[in-house]
């Protein structure tokens, strides 16, 4: 069994222009029909590695339909975080809260 070369790989401008894309239009295309709305043409295999990264580094979610949604939003996690009323536990740590 041959592996697959990788041909082309995604410039840093067509990753930013598919996460734009994508934060616009959220969870409302499946993989191929995002693909054929892009505003910039590109070769399948190179949207293909983009959509991998972008999964893998947890900024996109596929959902039970094939739909791909944004889910990165660091400021709000943030926002989560600063809550008083949350809080991380440590499952080591016996006092009671």
């Amino acid at each position: 069994m041959e592996t697959q070369q990788i041909k082309r790989y995604p410039r840093l401008d067509t990753i930013l222009m598919i996460e734009n894309f994508i934060k616009e239009h959220d969870g409302e295309f499946r993989k191929k029909q995002l693909w054929e709305n892009l505003p910039k043409k590109m070769m399948y295999q190179t949207f293909s590695i983009a959509i991998d990264y972008l999964i893998i580094s947890g900024k996109l979610s596929v959902d039970s339909e094939g739909k791909i949604g944004w889910i990165f939003y660091p400021k709000e996690s943030e926002k989560r975080l600063k809550n008083a009323r949350l809080f991380w536990k440590n499952p080591n740590d016996k006092q009671k809260m």
